[in-house]
């Protein structure tokens, strides 16, 4: 389901920041082999909230091979810390040659296997908190880091609105149909459960914007 207007999506790319030379590789290869990424919008919102949070430590749960991070690594100070996680071993190979090749490996820490177990692993609060993994699994991911953010730092979660979800379900859910997720895929109840979390956490403001496929941003605040 398309979330924007054919119109919209035409401006947002137009006004999107451009690719680096191995962001730009990236994005040919997401294009030619039909892997999912957030595009240069999406990129680009990743960025200022970098910026705007200060960032010096970033966390994310499923970094596929690591667009994502060059985007938010953009924002952030040039002796940042980077921790991505990925349970596929190639795409974890493919995001230290494209970090490396952007000047960030040095930097970044790459862990493979189960992204909830690898954060346990980690010491430590972060400015930024990607989720980006298994939907069914984003409740329980912000359970873990909600305590480890930062105050001023921020959440993000990818496919609130698009990807493997049933944004009908989840509208009709919003707008106070609980029975709409009735029937519904685990994942489609995944962020429906997260963002019943976040919003409920009286220490964080979260919105939803209609970039890329659907950014839930939540900023802690106390």
């Amino acid at each position: 389901m398309d979330i924007l207007s054919d119109e919209t999506r035409r401006f947002l790319a137009a006004t999107a920041p451009e690719h680096d030379a191995v962001q730009a590789e990236m994005a040919a290869y997401a294009d030619e082999h039909g892997f999912p990424i957030i595009g240069p919008e999406a990129g680009g919102v990743l960025r200022v909230l970098a910026h705007l949070a200060d960032a010096t430590r970033l966390f994310e749960f499923g970094s596929g091979f690591g667009y994502s991070a060059t985007w938010f690594a953009e924002g952030m100070a040039d002796d940042a810390e980077l921790y991505l996680t990925e349970h596929d071993a190639h795409e974890l190979d493919m995001a230290r040659d494209f970090l490396d090749r952007a000047g960030l490996a040095d930097r970044t820490t790459f862990l493979e296997g189960d992204a909830l177990d690898l954060f346990e692993g980690v010491d430590g609060e972060f400015d930024l908190v990607l989720l980006d993994h298994q939907k069914h699994r984003y409740a329980e991911a912000f359970d873990l880091v909600s305590d480890r953010v930062a105050e001023g730092g921020v959440v993000v979660a990818d496919n609130v609105m698009r990807g493997p979800v049933d944004f009908g379900a989840l509208t009709d859910w919003s707008e106070g149909q609980a029975e709409a997720l009735d029937g519904a895929d685990a994942d489609t109840r995944g962020i429906a459960a997260f963002l019943d979390a976040v919003r409920a956490d009286p220490r964080y403001e979260t919105i939803v914007l209609p970039v890329g496929s659907g950014l839930s941003v939540s900023t802690r605040v106390e």
